[in-house]
C-alpha cells in the first residue's frame, strides 16, 4: 500500500516539472516558476517521507558527521609505497 503512494508522490514531481516546462515553453514563466516551486515542495516532503524513521526521528545514521570521541590506539599497518616521478617533471 505504501508503495503507491509512492508512485503517486512521485507521479505528482513528475506531473509538475511537466506542466512547468509546458507553461515555460509557452512563455508564462510566472506560471512555469509556481509549478516548479510546487514541485521542489513535493520533492522535498518525499525526501523527508523516505528518511524518517520512528526509531531515530529524521537522523541519518549511516551518514557519521560527529567527530570521533576517542582516536582509536591500535596500531594499523601502513604500507609504503614510492612514489616515482614522470618523466619531465623536474628539469
Amino acid at each position: 500500500m505504501a508503495k503507491i503512494g509512492v508512485l503517486a508522490i512521485l507521479a505528482a514531481v513528475f506531473a509538475l516539472l511537466s506542466l512547468a516546462l509546458v507553461f515555460g515553453w509557452f512563455g508564462r514563466r510566472s506560471i512555469a516558476m509556481l509549478f516548479i516551486l510546487l514541485c521542489l515542495v513535493v520533492a522535498v516532503k518525499e525526501f523527508l517521507w523516505e528518511i524518517h524513521s520512528a526509531e531515530y526521528g529524521y537522523r541519518m545514521p549511516w551518514i557519521q558527521t560527529r567527530l570521533i570521541d576517542r582516536v582509536p590506539t591500535e596500531r594499523q599497518i601502513v604500507f609504503h609505497h614510492p612514489i616515482n616521478e614522470a618523466q619531465g617533471d623536474r628539469a
